[in-house]
């Protein structure tokens, strides 16, 4: 397909791992960033170092006018997007029920709703022009596991499981598909230095007997976002090893 693909919170972690994945099935990937701008260019260097094409963009995806700039100035470098891929998070502090307040919850839903929301909103006439696109957002298997403490996080990437299946038979018409890429425990930058020890329980409760990577992460966001994945819609593909089952 043409046009280019667009990853949030793409420096580091799993949005880093999506964007060369998909530069490396021939996707002008826009490398969005925050903050580390350095962490933005060492993706895109790895990318052109591979034969792809990429460029970074600041933006602050929660914020609308970062967002409208961010979608036309990768239209200017890339070509107009085609691909979404909604990986940009936040904290995501433990908080005890009695404890959790309303700004908790908006903390978590301007991530995962307010700012796919933006997102799609900047990129869909871009995808209508192409006649069709992909919206991905990265979920979590946490709404099955409801670990308590995390009732703002989980109620948050709930919200955003509804919202994609709305938007999939909303935008079936455009041949627009929307689907959940859901991790398990993926280990990145930000989880610190993950031991076999540490990580001994959660795997005993794996069928596949073991972490998954952030490759495999970006396998399933590669399927999802190319031509094969074309008759899969409202979907939510649970990517950890069998930990929990949908």
């Amino acid at each position: 397909m043409s046009g280019s693909a667009l990853v949030s919170g793409a420096s580091r972690g799993l949005g880093a791992h999506i964007c060369r994945r998909l530069a490396a099935d021939g996707w002008p990937v826009a490398v969005n960033y925050r903050s580390d701008a350095d962490g933005a260019q060492q993706v895109v260097a790895d990318i052109e170092a591979a034969g792809g094409t990429a460029a970074a963009f600041r933006a602050d995806v929660t914020d609308e006018g970062d967002v409208t700039r961010l979608v036309a100035e990768a239209e200017h470098r890339l070509g107009p997007v085609r691909v979404v891929v909604a990986n940009a998070t936040g904290p995501q502090p433990s908080v005890k029920a009695e404890d959790v307040t309303w700004q908790d919850h908006l903390d978590q839903l301007v991530f995962f709703v307010k700012s796919p929301t933006l997102l799609l909103q900047a990129a869909l006439p871009h995808m209508r022009r192409l006649g069709g696109g992909r919206f991905i957002h990265i979920g979590s298997e946490m709404v099955e596991r409801a670990l308590p403490g995390f009732s703002a996080y989980n109620a948050a990437k709930g919200a955003q499981l509804i919202l994609a299946r709305t938007w999939a038979r909303e935008l079936g018409a455009d041949n627009v598909t929307v689907n959940v890429v859901a991790p398990g425990w993926i280990p990145v930058e930000r989880h610190g230095v993950v031991t076999e020890e540490s990580s001994r329980d959660y795997v005993a409760d794996v069928p596949l007997g073991r972490l998954g990577t952030p490759q495999e992460i970006a396998d399933v966001v590669a399927f999802v976002a190319s031509d094969a994945s074309r008759f899969i819609t409202g979907e939510r593909i649970t990517v950890n090893g069998g930990h929990t089952l949908d």
